[in-house]
């Protein structure tokens, strides 16, 4: 019985982007049913999550959303920010290396 020879392949040049912490930023305009929503379909969080995020940052002015690559953080915040805008609210994200 000849057992089957295995070659292993290396990947290369696929580097993994640095993780990004998302930030939110409380305001006095946008609504906080608006903040759950963009938390909600933008970030993918569950309801309980964003709830307890859009406190914090009601409460403290900030709260922590969740850490991403780099690319993903990036078009999830351009995606919150054009919708926020759309409405006509001035919710802001922010992001920076974990």
């Amino acid at each position: 019985m000849t057992l089957p020879e295995i070659e292993i392949i290396e990947e290369t040049g696929m580097e993994l982007e640095p993780p990004y912490r998302v930030t939110i930023h409380n305001d006095h305009v946008t609504p906080m049913d608006f903040v759950m929503q963009i938390l909600k379909t933008v970030f993918y969080l569950s309801n309980d999550r964003a709830a307890d995020i859009m406190f914090t940052a009601h409460v403290y002015g900030t709260a922590y959303v969740q850490t991403l690559a780099k690319s993903e953080a990036e078009k999830r915040i351009n995606r919150a920010h054009a919708e926020a805008h759309n409405a006509g609210y001035p919710l802001k994200f922010t992001m920076e290396p974990e």
